[in-house]
Parts: C-alpha cells; sequence; structure tokens
C-alpha cells in the first residue's frame, strides 16, 4: 500500500517507520527542514523498546512532494490540519483514505472540505513517542488505536486500515463507536493538558492540589454538556475518576508533562486549546450553555502564549 504521513514529528516518524518495515511503500511529509535534511542524509532512526533501528525512507515537504496515495495519515497539529491538507490537495485521489489521529475536536469539518466522507476515518491512539532529534524518534509504546468509519459505506476501507496498521505491529481495532472515544480523549486533554500548562506542573504536581478532583469534574461537566448536543453522552463522575487516575502515584506515568504544556513553556510554540477547551468555550456561546471554566481556561492559555510573544 502506498502510505504518506501528513506530519512527521515523533508519532509520524514512528507509525511511518512501523508500516513501511512491514512492507508499506511510505513517504513522510514534514515541514521541519532539519528532520527532512537528517532522513535525507542517515535514514529514519528510531528506538523501539530497547531496540535501536534504522530504515531509508522518503521525505519531502508537503508541497514538494508530486505522488499519490492510498492510505494518508495525519499527524499534524491540531491547527495546521487546514493548512496540510490544502497542500496535499493534489496526493488526493477519489479513492485515497485519510485517518486523523489528531486530539480535540472539529477535525471532520475540516476533512470534509477536502474529502468525500466515505474516505474519512476517525481514530484515537495510546501509543506514546518523542523526538530524540531530527530524524530520530522514540516509540515508547505500543498502544492501541480505535478507528471508524463516518458514514457506513466507509467500514471496508477502516477494517483494512485496522488489518494494515495490525500488520505494522500497531495494535488496531474497529470501533464501534469511535464519537465517545474522541470526546472522552478530549475531556480528558481539556481538563489535565490545559490545567498543566496554567499551573506549569506535570500530572502528579497537578493532583497533589487541594480540589484537583473537584476541578476536573468541573471542566468534565462542560465537555459532556457540549457533547449531549452532537448525540454523545458521558459520564461526568466515570469519566472524572478516569482523568483523576493519571495523577495519581500508582500511574507509572504520572511524572509527564503534557503535551500542551512541552509546547508552550517548554519550547514556546502555539497551543491546540482553540480545539480543546477554546471548542467547547465557542460551541458553549453558540448554543447558549453557560462554560465558566472552558471560558477562563482559553482565555489563562491564550494569554501565556501572548507573553512569551506568540
Amino acid at each position: 500500500m502506498k502510505v504518506v504521513i501528513a506530519g512527521s514529528g515523533a508519532m509520524g516518524c514512528s507509525f511511518g517507520f512501523m508500516l513501511q518495515k512491514s512492507g508499506n511503500d511510505v513517504t513522510l511529509l514534514d515541514g521541519w527542514q532539519n528532520n527532512i535534511d537528517a532522513i535525507r542524509k542517515d535514514g529514519l532512526h528510531l528506538q523501539d523498546g530497547t531496540a535501536e533501528l534504522s530504515t531509508k525512507i522518503d521525505i519531502y515537504k508537503p508541497e514538494e512532494f508530486k505522488g499519490s496515495a492510498d492510505f494518508v495519515i495525519v499527524f499534524t497539529k491540531s491547527m495546521q490540519l487546514e493548512n496540510m491538507l490544502s497542500s496535499i490537495k493534489h496526493v488526493l485521489r477519489d479513492d485515497t483514505k485519510i485517518l486523523c489521529l489528531l486530539n480535540g475536536l472539529g477535525h471532520t469539518e475540516t476533512l470534509k472540505k477536502f474529502i468525500e466522507p466515505k474516505n474519512i476515518f476517525m481514530g484515537v491512539t495510546v501509543v506514546t513517542a518523542g523526538m530524540k532529534g531530527p530524524g530520530s524518534a522514540v516509540l515508547s509504546s505500543h498502544g492501541k488505536t480505535e478507528i471508524q468509519n463516518i458514514v457506513p459505506e466507509g467500514k471496508a476501507g477502516a477494517e483494512l486500515i485496522v488489518e494494515t496498521l495490525n500488520k505494522a505491529t500497531m495494535p488496531a481495532v474497529y470501533s464501534d463507536n469511535i464519537l465517545w472515544s474522541i470526546w472522552r480523549k478530549a475531556a480528558l486533554n481539556g481538563a489535565m493538558n490545559s490545567t498543566c500548562t496554567i499551573m506549569e506542573c506535570n500530572m502528579l504536581e497537578l493532583g497533589s492540589i487541594a480540589g484537583c478532583k473537584d476541578m476536573m469534574r468541573c471542566i468534565i461537566s462542560e465537555f459532556a454538556a457540549i457533547a449531549r448536543t452532537q448525540g454523545v453522552t458521558l459520564d461526568v463522575d466515570s469519566v472524572t475518576d478516569y482523568v483523576y487516575g493519571f495523577t495519581q502515584p500508582d500511574f507509572v506515568g504520572a511524572k509527564h508533562y503534557p503535551s500542551m504544556h512541552q509546547d508552550l513553556i517548554k519550547n514556546h510554540r502555539l497551543t491546540e486549546i482553540d480545539f480543546l477547551n477554546g471548542y467547547i468555550s465557542r460551541k458553549g456561546k453558540e448554543l447558549h450553555i453557560p462554560t465558566p471554566y472552558c471560558d477562563l481556561i482559553t482565555t489563562f492559555v491564550h494569554g501565556k502564549e501572548k507573553l512569551f510573544g506568540l
């Protein structure tokens, strides 16, 4: 299968490497010139557990690539999705399948501007990965990826994608309710990523703050209220328990700094806040549903972006 990875940071490099290793013809697309130069010169390096692996793999800037694809996975930041899709319009044939594994909400609407619904597939992954530097990624865990078509006629395509990922030892399952999974992950990120960013702390430190769980419940209740208007039911108490569990000492990754913290506090980059709490705040205003916690969080995160000169 001819596979294009649109956005080749840690996740894109990890998925791209494993898909190529399993026999697919993979091309990476990225805008980071140092990454492109390193991969062209020395190949793509991947630390998978204790194994140090490398492979030669094609990589281009999106506008430079002149080929087409059977299957595209998008791994941009949320705010970069529309620009990426616009840059690769020439790659997308009438039968090209595209899988979106981005965090956040509202991506289906963006995808529909460029692709027929029968070729759009949404997913949620718990794969974890990081970058050592240009051309070098670390695949920390082969976590599960859930995938579903957005219209009934796309089911066979979703099952083919699941099969392709499983052959690449990237565990995947077909989901009967991907929207619920997307909303639960968005609630997790909205209650965890943004608050760790504002507090400039890791998840364990967040959990040690008095009233943390009650604060999370209030944020998650706002996500649940907007989800309900889109036909998705989130049980606030169970989702709160799930999210709070990541802040406890018995969770092995509790000292992890969420991606939004890494983007803004560590690397001084713009965040995905407008696709998490900002999305809830915006929809709340449209639907006349109060979302005071998400309103305030969005203001604070944008304020920190401005203070960093972003």
